[in-house]
């Protein structure tokens, strides 16, 4: 079946309405967003259906300034006297909060004014029924490869989402958005000896979702391979990062290039401005206007327009993650990358953040490691953006002699992100599969803890 499409024009003329309530409530300045959203989720372990939900709602984030303090309130319910009382609840929150001179609403040079169609809305809704097919074939196909032994089950979801941003300044904006992804774990072995894996993908589109059946057997595969795992060593060695597990390490650094870590002075980078961080050559770049890209968005949570910007260029970083609070604190301007929630201020945070792609594939990367690792998966806290430093389990591979041989296990990856950062070398086999991409990366002398 089908949905019908979300109300953008609706919602627009309910924000007008909930900003001209906040006004006469006595509110000097206000902003606000409303969400319609829609999500429908499906999940089955050895073939049968265990959960089936689909939900379906509107709320509205208010905030508000008297003077120079801002409060904000949300709700879900739109009967007149609900708004009423929510306009007047954020202004009396704001008369006794204390003074925020650093946040504020964008000035009209800083403004959205062309929306840019990015294509992120899917309107042909699956079925819960086509859902559950989707997962189950996923999980069938797992099943179906030798040494498959059980299954923690398959997920499928879609969910589609209008985002509508208004402030009293006179700027209003809307878009349209869906998700979708189909997941799916498996285990393989049997005792102490069993081992698991997963797979998973996430679009905007349907048809740019991979058939359940390479996502299956992608899992399976990868579940096989690690079996018998053996340790290693404590030493320093060279370290490849296969690129779903080398991303979590390029979303650290976006987190500790946000503004207000920055502001805060909690970020072990906040004295890195300019500095050469990486190896020359190197580009990271966030562009939020990628169409169908899983961090798209066609403006920013405080209606600013957006722009693809290179963060480090040449191995230098060139500029912090801002909002207008953190540019306001640290007298800069606004690079648009303002998040927001209904029920909190905005934060600064990337879209599509990626390290661009190197010139030699992941066999090339490791053809003159001797003795070296190919991590696989992760698990635990991973890098203290406030220090920099960097521990994390790992299971993976062994490198010898320029080639994966056997699976490895119960082993610790430590080492400081700025050493690591002048070590990182990319591969060219990068693909954009989420909000975060990079390609397979090599770090050299990292400590991998074992025996």
């Amino acid at each position: 079946m089908g949905t019908q499409p979300l109300r953008q024009d609706q919602q627009q003329n309910l924000a007008d309405d909930l900003l001209a309530r906040a006004a006469r409530a006595g509110a000097e300045r206000a902003d606000c967003v409303l969400i319609e959203s829609v999500d429908v989720s499906t999940s089955c372990r050895m073939g049968k259906q265990e959960e089936l939900e689909r939900s379906e709602s509107v709320a509205v984030g208010l905030r508000v300034w008297v003077g120079q303090k801002a409060a904000i309130a949300s709700a879900s319910d739109f009967a007149t006297a609900s708004l009423d009382e929510l306009a007047s609840r954020a202004v009396s929150m704001a008369r006794v909060a204390t003074d925020d001179p650093y946040s504020g609403l964008a000035a009209e040079e800083l403004w959205a004014r062309d929306i840019p169609d990015l294509d992120l809305y899917d309107p042909r809704e699956p079925s819960a029924e086509t859902l559950l097919d989707m997962a189950k074939a996923a999980e069938d196909a797992a099943l179906s490869v030798k040494g498959i032994t059980n299954s923690e089950g398959a997920d499928a979801y879609y969910g589609t989402h209008c985002v509508t941003l208004a402030h009293s300044g006179g700027w209003r904006g809307s878009y349209l958005s869906s998700d979708l992804s189909l997941s799916v774990c498996v285990i393989a072995g049997k005792g102490d000896g069993m081992e698991r894996d997963y797979e998973y993908a996430m679009a905007a589109h349907l048809e740019d979702l991979p058939s359940p059946e390479t996502i299956g057997i992608a899992a399976a595969e990868r579940t096989v391979r690690r079996l018998k795992p053996r340790k290693i060593a404590t030493r320093q060695i060279p370290v490849l990062f296969e690129p779903r597990v080398g991303k979590g390490l390029i979303g650290a650094f976006a987190g500790a290039i946000s503004g207000a870590a920055v502001a805060r002075g909690s970020t072990y980078l906040k004295s890195k401005m300019g500095e050469q961080l990486f190896a020359p050559g190197l580009r990271l770049i966030d562009d939020p206007l990628i169409k169908r890209g899983q961090g798209s968005h066609p403006f920013d949570g405080e209606g600013v327009r957006v722009q693809k910007r290179a963060i480090v260029e040449d191995g230098r970083l060139l500029t912090w993650l801002l909002d207008l609070r953190s540019a306001a604190q640290l007298g800069l301007t606004t690079t648009g990358h303002a998040s927001r929630g209904l029920a909190s201020p905005p934060s600064p945070s990337s879209s599509n953040f990626y390290m661009e792609a190197g010139s030699l594939s992941p066999a090339e990367l490791m053809k003159d490691i001797t003795l070296g690792l190919y991590v696989t998966d992760t698990f635990g806290s991973g890098v203290n953006n406030v220090t920099g430093d960097y521990s994390q389990g790992a299971s993976g591979f062994l490198i010898e002699n320029g080639e994966l041989t056997v699976p490895v296990a119960e082993i610790t990856i430590a080492g400081h992100m700025l050493e690591a950062y002048k070590r990182l070398t990319p591969a060219n086999d990068l693909e954009f599969k989420y909000a975060t991409n990079v390609p397979t990366l090599r770090v050299d002398g990292l400590t991998v803890a074992g025996n």
